[in-house]
């Protein structure tokens, strides 16, 4: 039990950080983005690149940090990667979404965020291949910190909980501090009245794809170091970021972070009572029971 604690807060930090980009999009654009979960790709895969990029040109910076198998390379190509896929994501709202905001309805919208995820998948397959890929080759080995009950932690998953935390604790501290968040929060309340208070809307909707980006790239990122890149992970994550964003309440930042954790938990605890095999579907289960309890989700307002 513990052992599953212990993975399910985990894997609930990096759904959190998914999720909050998710749920801003929703909130302030009014649709549903299925194609949010391959940015988790588009950053894994650049940072990705931009470390055997920054290794090959200076070596040292390949060398681990202490016992994670994160080298300083990769640290910075997280970074390059968060606004790499935060300009992206500018991008595929330039192209596709604004296009059709103003003339569409929502659904018109969820149909072309499917046809966006296709493309972003299959782009990522076609440049990087079907394999599966690894940051480093480097083993991290867990080290058993109680015996009974049974609980190993791998360095990694230390480095990767914290990393999620200061990221997930900083975007709070600019939503509820700065006049940067107070502006987005006015904006996903009501962005007409907003406007007339002089905020400057397409400003904010570029800010938050940037935003939601830029955080599902560290996910990407944080899920790789635990597991593999896939150019379909993206596509086995977008149902546990939906349940996420659901039981949160959807719009809801703080709301997003909780269900990340649910979800994970919720997953994790499933293994002890179910086969393996029936994890994918947890995530749904946690979305219906979660629209039979508390249709508004935990911090959602009815509208």
């Amino acid at each position: 039990m513990i052992q599953a604690l212990f993975d399910g807060v985990l894997v609930g930090s990096i759904l959190s950080l998914g999720a909050i980009g998710l749920t801003l999009v929703m909130h302030i654009l009014r649709f549903a983005n299925f194609s949010h979960a391959e940015l988790l790709s588009v950053g894994a895969y650049c940072a990705l690149t931009f470390d055997a990029a920054l290794s090959g040109i200076a070596p040292v910076l390949a060398e681990l940090i202490g016992p994670f198998s994160m080298s300083a390379a990769l640290a910075l190509a997280t970074l390059a990667a968060a606004v790499v896929t935060g300009l992206t994501a500018v991008l595929i709202d330039r192209l596709v979404f604004r296009r059709l905001r103003d003339t569409a309805g929502p659904l018109t919208m969820v149909f072309a965020s499917f046809g966006v995820a296709l493309i972003m998948r299959n782009l990522i397959a076609l440049v990087f291949g079907l394999q599966t890929e690894r940051f480093t080759d480097a083993i991290s080995f867990a080290t058993m910190i109680s015996s009974d009950p049974l609980l190993l932690i791998k360095p990694d998953q230390v480095g990767i909980l914290v990393i999620a935390l200061a990221a997930m604790g900083a975007l709070h501290l600019v939503l509820t501090r700065t006049t940067l968040g107070f502006a987005l929060r006015a904006v996903a309340e009501n962005p007409t009245l907003a406007q007339v208070n002089g905020i400057a809307l397409p400003s904010m909707i570029r800010l938050t794809w940037i935003i939601g980006g830029g955080l599902a790239a560290v996910a990407g990122v944080l899920y790789g170091i635990d597991n593999q890149l896939s150019p379909v992970m993206g596509r086995d994550l977008v149902l546990s970021l939906f349940a996420a964003a659901i039981v949160g309440g959807l719009g809801s930042v703080t709301g997003a972070m909780l269900g990340g954790f649910i979800v994970g938990l919720a997953s994790s605890f499933a293994i002890l009572l179910l086969p393996a095999g029936y994890k994918p579907a947890i995530p749904f289960l946690v979305i219906l029971a979660t629209l039979y309890v508390r249709p508004n989700g935990l911090f959602g307002e009815a509208r």
